[in-house]
């Protein structure tokens, strides 16, 4: 959520920001309007119960000397209905004003490209590489299938479509990548490992943006109003939500394996086939808690972190830096890294940072 302040105080420089994302002012407009309001609201109600606390003394005094009080009193119950008809109203202007902050996504960082999609995106730097063999790739559906590491129709009668089951050598493949980046995380690059819920709360999901933009895209199990996380950066950005951090204790680095569950609605016909888009997947993911003067910073290093899975496994990539328009609802700055997958002849993002 964006501080109110920013629209408070400096409403056309953000309402320009917000407009490379392609925010329209109405949403903002209404946003100050309803700030202006609810300050106004807390004005009066402050005044008339500073009021109400002075005459309430004079009203005590005049009766303890057998003053005639019934005007004043009367005075002090239309007060009184007052207050009450405006924290009614207050309360009902701070919903409205949360709901409307909740669907502003964040504020772009002023160097990244400006662009409605993907198309303006920009390609920072190619890392491996990759040498063209002098023979057919098959894709992976072929390979996998042939080879015996996934089967998915199984996946579809035990729950649904995009639900694999990995088998054999596939698992093992997959458990020591996982294993993999954990030790790397951890051994070299400061992190602590944790083993959070694999879902979570409302609040949680607010917390990191998620909700109320992207309900859809989720899973949610009514009952309990639990979710099941889209990502572990869920659960454990959440872990110091509320908290307040000392300085020198920053920065504080967590990574966590855990599978990730999206519905993907509205997402047919978009690379669908075979294991390039799936309602469960495993991520491992890396969050560092840092000063907000040196968040940028930190991103480069994070990358760098990202990057160096990459590297030790020897494979072909380029970081790109994503525009205005193709950005997460929640980031300022991102950076994607693609792996060309020469089966598919297409590059494919593994990192989002």
């Amino acid at each position: 959520m964006i501080d109110i302040r920013k629209l408070r105080d400096e409403f056309e420089a953000t309402a320009a920001a917000l407009a490379r994302r392609g925010v329209e002012r109405a949403p903002l407009v209404q946003a100050r309007d309803l700030d202006a309001k609810r300050r106004a609201l807390l004005g009066e109600t402050e005044s008339l119960k500073a009021k109400r606390n002075a005459v309430s003394k004079e009203i005590g005094k005049a009766a303890r000397s057998g003053g005639d009080i019934a005007a004043a009193k009367d005075e002090m119950r239309k007060v009184g209905d007052r207050i009450a008809e405006i924290d009614r109203e207050l309360a009902e202007v701070e919903r409205s004003l949360r709901e409307t902050l909740l669907m502003i996504p964040n504020i772009p960082a002023p160097e990244i490209p400006t662009g409605p999609d993907s198309s303006a995106n920009k390609v920072v730097r190619f890392a491996g590489e990759w040498k063209d063999p002098g023979f057919k790739i098959l894709d992976h559906m072929t390979i996998g299938e042939k080879l015996g590491i996934f089967d998915f129709p199984r996946g579809v009668k035990l729950t649904g479509t995009g639900f694999p089951v990995i088998l054999g050598q596939g698992a093992k493949l997959q458990r020591a990548l996982i294993q993999y980046m954990l030790d790397l995380h951890c051994r070299e690059q400061g992190y602590t490992e944790m083993l959070p819920p694999f879902v979570v709360n409302s609040d949680s999901m607010t917390g990191t943006g998620q909700l109320p933009k992207f309900a859809e895209d989720l899973y949610h199990c009514e009952t309990d109003d639990f979710w099941l996380i889209p990502t572990a950066e869920v659960p454990v950005t959440n872990f110091h939500r509320d908290d307040i951090l000392k300085a020198a204790d920053l920065p504080v680095k967590l990574t966590a394996y855990t599978p990730c569950f999206r519905r993907e609605a509205g997402s047919a016909g978009k690379m669908t086939r075979g294991m390039l888009r799936v309602h469960q997947f495993d991520k491992v993911e890396m969050v560092n808690f840092v000063h907000p003067d040196r968040s940028f910073e930190q991103l480069e290093i994070l990358v760098g972190e990202a990057e160096a899975v990459l590297t030790g496994l020897g494979l072909h990539f380029r970081v790109l830096q994503l525009c205005s328009g193709d950005m997460g609802f929640s980031a300022a700055k991102c950076y994607d890294l693609e792996l060309w997958a020469p089966g598919e002849k297409q590059w494919l993002e593994v990192s989002s940072c």
